[in-house]
């Protein structure tokens, strides 16, 4: 069930002192990077510590740099630790450590660093780029090869690993434990040879320049997982009540699907590798005509695709879920870099007048909530649903404390076997008042009906009258206009009657929120409004958020400030509006924001 796959995400947490002696830099968030070319190991390097820092009792946040290739290329894992919960990249980082410099120009802008900076490199792997050296940051040797030599079945990683876990502080007894459970299954030559690496490396760190350290963290309360946003993705679905997904691979998307795969056969449902997308999104359609909450996860390639089917689910009123994890773009485009600009696709690109649900997570924790809301939404509305996430949150994890799940919805209105006999009474498309009608299963005796692209009648007849044109119209917009989303429609923190907003949403919302708690620190009134439901729009609910804002600064990760112009095509905003946008693959950082706010003082 569900419960057993939320419990199986959760990642116990065990609080313990921090090893070693007390450097000059204590920190409550410390950021590291750890980088090299593809197959060199710095994912798995930044995946243990984060490990590491989960049983510490610290909160994290590990994103990727990565290239589009399919082997090698450049990699990169990008670690904020905290002692608080963290959703954004920190201003710069406080450690580099390089394994090797191959292609650290393909990936360099997105490291800032500066003069407190720490740049491990290897004497053996040659000059120091001049990226490095024009940051002001100080750099220091460590021969990480030729330590990885002394062990037999040495890997240079594992050194990287020893040596960071040492500089930032944290626990040699939590790393050891953190290397029995990551290579438990492996030969206990290469089980050795990584404990002797990584002991080289720690031994190693105490030569080096210090760096900041983490403070021990508060004492854990509750557990914490430790996830990914997809992963969470596949949560939301499994808690919303999906049983069928069919979906072609794509990235930034497929882990969506290599979690759910196993867990939707364990809860009894079924996963289907389809052809492509147009088989994918039509698979799904038919699951849910024959009664099975459905889901497919694809990307923006993929999500233009499936824009004629989404059209058909609309007049057809089939609930469907289509989460789309967004990349750069246009066309192929930046696959393994994040960027906001399927918005438009996901709110326009429907033919005809197609009202539908748009839904966007705006942190990996949240990705859950949001999938089983929009799960719940597209089944209680019978409409299709599209859940924009993006690689940011998908392709990157989090320590976080469990998430909320989402409210409790009606769900699908089944119709019951009608006693008038087949086809005499029943009214797939009735004019409700809530624009909402009882849905038959295929089978019920008595409620035959067609579900086509055809506009119909209230039976499902095909009529081209403009009567029935215009009164289905109206029920499929009324259903989701009228319909109370209570408080979930948005996120909003921050000072009340504060004449300043950020106004946001999806991925972008991370750095907003810190911009802002470091705004309120600072004796600042500043508020955060980040939107989770776009379409429909909530005109009244968002005038009264706003309400005593005279400044609006609206933030994305766009070159078309896509989301300003659909506030701006949705929404009156009031006073002075500013934006801040750019595309990927640089993330927006906090520093950034509050400098744009400053602006205005």
């Amino acid at each position: 069930m569900y419960s057993e796959q939320r419990d199986r995400a959760q990642r116990d947490t065990a609080s313990a002192g921090i090893a070693g002696a007390a450097a000059p830099a204590l920190a409550e968030t410390v950021s590291l990077a750890i980088v090299g070319s593809g197959g060199a190991g710095a994912m798995r390097a930044g995946e243990i510590l984060l490990d590491v820092a989960a049983k510490a009792g610290f909160f994290g946040l590990m994103s990727r740099a990565m290239g589009p290739q399919i082997r090698g290329g450049e990699a990169a894992a990008l670690l904020r630790l905290a002692s608080a919960p963290v959703s954004s990249p920190d201003d710069h980082f406080d450690l580099l450590i390089a394994l090797d410099w191959a292609n650290f120009s393909r990936f360099a802008a997105e490291l800032p660093l500066s003069s407190t900076s720490l740049v491990l490199a290897d004497p053996d792997e040659g000059p120091v780029p001049v990226e490095i050296t024009e940051s002001g940051a100080r750099i220091a040797t460590l021969a990480m090869k030729a330590l990885a030599r002394k062990v037999p079945g040495g890997r240079v990683n594992m050194i990287a690993l020893g040596a960071a876990a040492a500089l930032i502080g944290l626990p040699t007894a939590l790393l050891t434990a953190a290397l029995a459970r990551q290579f438990g299954g492996k030969d206990e030559a290469v089980q050795a040879a990584n404990a002797a690496a990584v002991a080289l490396g720690i031994e190693a760190a105490a030569g080096l320049p210090p760096v900041r350290r983490l403070t021990a963290p508060p004492p854990v309360a509750g557990p914490r997982w430790n996830i990914s946003g997809n992963q969470a993705t596949g949560l939301g679905a499994l808690a919303g009540g999906v049983g069928f997904v069919a979906a072609y691979p794509i990235t930034p998307a497929t882990e969506v699907l290599e979690w759910l795969a196993p867990a939707l056969a364990e809860t009894g449902g079924i996963l289907v590798q389809a052809e492509d997308e147009l088989a994918a999104v039509n698979m799904v359609i038919g699951a849910s005509f024959a009664g099975t909450p459905a889901l497919t996860a694809t990307s923006g390639p993929g999500l233009a695709l499936m824009s004629e089917a989404l059209g058909l689910a609309v007049a057809s009123e089939t609930p469907i879920v289509v989460v789309d994890v967004m990349r750069g773009g246009p066309s192929t485009g930046i696959p393994t870099k994040s960027e906001q600009t399927d918005l438009d696709i996901a709110v326009h690109g429907l033919h005809g007048d197609a009202p539908h649900l748009v839904l966007a997570p705006n942190s990996i924790g949240d990705c859950l909530f949001t999938t089983q809301w929009a799960v719940g939404l597209a089944e209680t509305l019978q409409t299709p649903a599209i859940v924009l996430s993006d690689q940011a949150l998908g392709q990157s994890r989090a320590i976080i404390a469990p998430p909320p799940t989402a409210p409790a919805l009606p769900g699908r209105l089944i119709a019951s076997a009608s006693a008038t006999g087949e086809g005499k009474g029943y009214q797939r498309y009735a004019l409700t008042e809530s624009g909402v009608s009882p849905m038959a299963i295929p089978g019920t005796p008595g409620m035959t009906y067609v579900a086509d692209g055809l506009e119909h009648t209230p039976r499902g007849v095909p009529s081209a009258q403009a009567a029935d044109h215009d009164a289905q119209l109206a029920k499929r917009a009324r259903k989701l206009t009228t319909f109370d989303y209570g408080p979930a429609w948005a996120d909003i923190s921050g000072e009340e009657g504060a004449e300043v907003a950020i106004l946001t949403w999806g991925s972008a919302t991370g750095p907003a929120r810190e911009a802002v708690q470091r705004a309120r620190r600072a004796g600042r009134a500043v508020r955060l409004i980040s939107l989770r439901l776009l379409l429909p729009a909530r005109p009244a609910a968002l005038a009264a958020a706003l309400a005593g804002v005279r400044r609006v600064l609206v933030v994305e990760q766009s070159a078309g400030r896509q989301f300003h112009k659909f506030l701006r095509a949705n929404y009156d905003l009031p006073g002075e509006v500013a934006v801040f946008n750019r595309p990927g693959p640089l993330p927006i950082r906090p520093a950034e924001i509050l400098a744009r706010l400053a602006s205005w003082e």
